[in-house]
């Protein structure tokens, strides 16, 4: 029988992933200052991926110590353009500026996964996929935060590819899970491993 599987995320898109791929979840929000955990990494010369890693092990390790027993998946993602991370707009400026900075460039969105038990950590992940966008008008920009509206300040790079935000890229590289902000195909690999889900 599968075993519930706890995230330690309040995020919407995550938790459809995983319902969607036919996983009994419970969603418990870790509660974690991701801000006051990143800020020591900054000039540590810790990688983006890293820093992905860190936070979900962090996360993970939260709830799985406040749910003994359980199975627990953290996740985060951080963008990186070269050593700088971007993190979610707070408004609308923000996202027109995230979006002026990344035109015409290539980013990686570095999605980190940790399963523990009990505080442990027993498997961790970061899956990288490399993203080009196009060059993109001003002009175009405000149009297009306009048509999309709040969802601009839902993720960290002001864009979601599952909507109209593939029309800002000319190239992708990766895995569309690990875009979405979970590298979803490893992380069922693992809970078979695990035995928590039927493999």
């Amino acid at each position: 029988m599968a075993e519930k599987i706890i995230l330690a995320s309040g995020s919407p898109y995550r938790k459809a992933m995983l319902v969607n791929a036919g996983l009994d979840i419970e969603a418990v929000p870790a509660e974690v200052d991701e801000r006051a955990l990143e800020a020591p990494l900054k000039d540590s010369g810790v990688s983006p991926e890293d820093v992905a890693s860190i936070l979900a092990e962090a996360k993970a390790t939260e709830v799985s110590e406040r749910k003994p027993g359980s199975l627990v998946l953290g996740c985060d993602q951080t963008l990186s353009l070269g050593d700088e991370i971007f993190h979610k707009p707070a408004d609308m400026e923000s996202a027109r500026r995230h979006l002026l900075t990344l035109s015409g460039k290539t980013h990686q969105l570095n999605s980190g996964a940790v399963l523990c038990r009990n505080g442990e950590v027993l498997w961790r992940h970061v899956g990288v996929a490399s993203l080009t966008m196009r060059k993109l008008d001003p002009a175009f920009i405000g149009r297009h935060l306009a048509r999309v509206g709040a969802k601009a300040l839902s993720s960290v790079g002001a864009y979601q590819i599952e909507g109209e935000g593939i029309q800002l890229f000319e190239k992708i590289e990766g895995d569309y899970f690990t875009i979405v902000g979970l590298p979803l195909l490893l992380v069922l690999q693992e809970l078979r491993a695990l035995g928590a889900i039927d493999g």
